[in-house]
Formats: structure tokens, C-alpha cells, sequence
């Protein structure tokens, strides 16, 4: 079945469908888990996005975190590995009507950086934030079965926001 790409306007329980699922992974991980954030669209509020949660835990050491794999199978992830990103782990849960997507970072990777750096700035810039959702609803209406189409479409726009808000981010420290 092919996975039909769903936007869909803010969902003010997302922030509570994060913590919820946050703690069951501390009941997994445990003392592993240094930090864990909400991240990607639905950790934005009032921007639009495919209701899928983005979680990422840091952890010190990312060899670990394979060790867990029958323990996330438990709670309905599918272990994906590193899933085209060296030095990640990620598990995706749903199956085609995903709901959550869990990234895994060991301390240290600029990838953390670059998560809450695009996060935070969009949180704090509107107007960027609604374009990014605006662009997300058309691409989502133009390519309704093309998940690849769509994610080529915002390419441009989050290589552009991104730019910024690592900047951004960076005058902060």
C-alpha cells in the first residue's frame, strides 16, 4: 500500500503525544538517554505538518542503542539503523499510517545542532514558519502518493531556513 502524504493544520495535543511517548522510551533506555526533544514540524506551534511526531533522544555511546531493538519492537517501532544517516539510529512506528519517528543522536553529533537550531528559529519566526507550512500543504495536495516528490519540493525552502537558523543559533552561544 502506498503511503498517502497527509498535512494537516497544528494539532495543539502533539506537545502531549510527545511527552507521552518520550517517557515510555525512558522506560526503555533508561539511564542511556542523556536528553530527549521533540522535534520537525509537529514540534512547532501553529505550523502545519504530516502528523507524525519526531523524537530525539541523545544518548553517549550510539553502538548501544541496537541492544534495545526487541524492546522498541515491543512498543510497535521498526528498527531502520542508521536509515541513510551515518551516526543515527531510527526507528519508525505505524507501519503506513506512521505516527511517530524516532531519531537517535550520540552526544556531540552536529545533527542535534541542526534539529533545534531549525526548531527553535522557526518557532520564534512566524512568518518563515507559515511559509514552510504553506509550501507543505501544496506540496502534500500536488503530490499526494509521491513522499519523495514532496520531501524534493521543501528541499529549497529548509536548506534556505536552515542556513539561518544555524546562524542564528550560532550568535546565541
Amino acid at each position: 500500500m502506498t503511503r498517502k502524504v497527509a498535512v494537516t493544520p497544528y494539532n495543539p495535543d502533539w506537545p502531549s503525544l510527545f511527552k507521552n511517548e518520550a517517557a515510555l522510551l525512558k522506560t526503555i533506555f533508561k539511564r542511556d538517554i542523556l536528553d530527549i526533544h521533540h522535534i520537525g514540524s509537529t514540534s512547532i506551534p501553529g505550523l502545519a505538518a504530516k502528523p507524525v511526531i519526531d523524537i530525539m533522544p541523545i544518548v553517549n555511546d550510539i553502538e548501544q542503542v541496537d541492544r534495545f531493538n526487541a524492546e522498541m519492537i515491543s512498543l510497535g517501532y521498526e528498527p531502520r539503523g542508521e536509515n541513510g544517516l551515518p551516526g543515527r539510529r531510527y526507528f519508525q512506528k505505524g507501519g503506513n499510517q506512521r505516527t511517530h519517528h524516532v531519531h537517535i543522536y550520540e552526544k556531540g553529533n552536529p545533527d542535534i545542532t541542526r534539529h533545534l537550531a531549525f526548531r527553535d528559529y522557526l518557532r520564534l519566526n512566524g512568518e518563515e514558519a507559515k511559509q514552510y507550512g504553506a509550501l507543505k500543504i501544496e506540496l502534500a495536495k500536488q503530490y499526494p502518493f509521491d513522499i519523495e516528490a514532496y520531501i524534493k519540493g521543501k528541499e529549497a525552502l529548509v536548506r534556505k531556513i536552515e542556513m539561518k537558523a544555524i546562524k542564528w543559533h550560532g550568535a546565541l552561544c
